[in-house]
């Protein structure tokens, strides 16, 4: 598998359709890639295993979110004050204080 997904990195141009966000806004698939990232490689460190094959979340998310969500969201996770659940890869509640910019 990690084959296969070092393949499709180097042949990776830009972010590809994702069915769960059909819409134009890609806030919300920016976001999910964001935290999916994180997740990976935190499962991933803490098998022991190769956290390259998370890279293909890193590259869709840095292709969709603005320079200054994801300068945002970096501070906020080495602060340890970042509102998403990297564990559960769920998208913030609309009851929390943190929302996602608009475009």
């Amino acid at each position: 598998m990690a084959e296969e997904m070092k393949a499709k990195l180097k042949n990776y141009k830009t972010a590809p359709f994702d069915s769960r966000f059909p819409n134009q806004n890609q806030t919300r698939n920016c976001w999910q890639n964001y935290l999916d990232f994180h997740r990976c490689e935190k499962a991933l460190s803490a098998k022991g295993d190769d956290v390259s094959v998370c890279q293909w979340y890193r590259r869709v998310y840095k292709s969709l979110c603005p320079i200054s969500w994801v300068t945002d969201w970096d501070e906020q996770w080495a602060d340890g004050t970042f509102p998403g659940r990297s564990e559960l890869a769920a998208p913030p509640s609309p009851a929390s204080s943190v929302l996602l910019p608009r475009w």
